[in-house]
């Protein structure tokens, strides 16, 4: 009969070998900080250019599946729930996106 640290090890392995162990430890971490977050103590007024910054980093985050660590940014900037239209995002930072969806900066 295996051990407790025996099945433990083949869990972790298991895990991390399809992938999920990263993903239920960012989703953890979320949790965590969701649940410490003092909503009494306010935050300062977002301003627009920390607006469009944390949009630009938000959109990172989800295009490359970092979605925990983009709820968390959402979360602790204040940033809106909604992202923000990709057309107006790059009418105010002057980028103009090719045929193939890739922004380049004019």
């Amino acid at each position: 009969m295996a051990t407790v640290a025996e099945l433990k090890a083949v869990l972790k392995d298991t895990l991390e070998k399809r992938g999920v162990l990263g993903q239920i430890k960012a989703r953890i971490r979320a949790e965590v900080f969701n649940a410490l977050d003092d909503q009494s103590e306010p935050r300062p007024p977002l301003s627009h250019e920390n607006l469009l910054i944390n949009e630009l980093i938000r959109e990172y985050l989800e295009y490359n599946k970092y979605k925990y660590a983009a709820s968390v940014l959402t979360a602790e900037s204040g940033q809106p729930a909604v992202p923000l239209d990709r057309q107006f995002l790059a009418k105010e930072l002057n980028i103009a996106e090719d045929a193939n969806g890739k922004s380049v900066f004019r």
